[in-house]
């Protein structure tokens, strides 16, 4: 998922030098979207981890 990101942020920094202003901002839309997605899988799978560690 973080692999994505950074692709779709790469593609938004290019986008963006090349002056596709509309292709730009939806890349960076998704790499954010996917950012934000992976941060709260890491969360969940961080407090998931922490809770079977105690459990035992």
């Amino acid at each position: 998922m973080l692999y994505w990101t950074l692709v779709f942020l790469v593609i938004a920094v290019i986008a963006g030098i090349f002056g596709f202003g509309a292709i730009s901002m939806a890349a960076a839309g998704i790499a954010k979207i996917l950012f934000f997605i992976f941060l709260v899988l890491f969360v969940v799978s961080l407090l998931f981890h922490l809770g079977r560690r105690g459990s035992v």
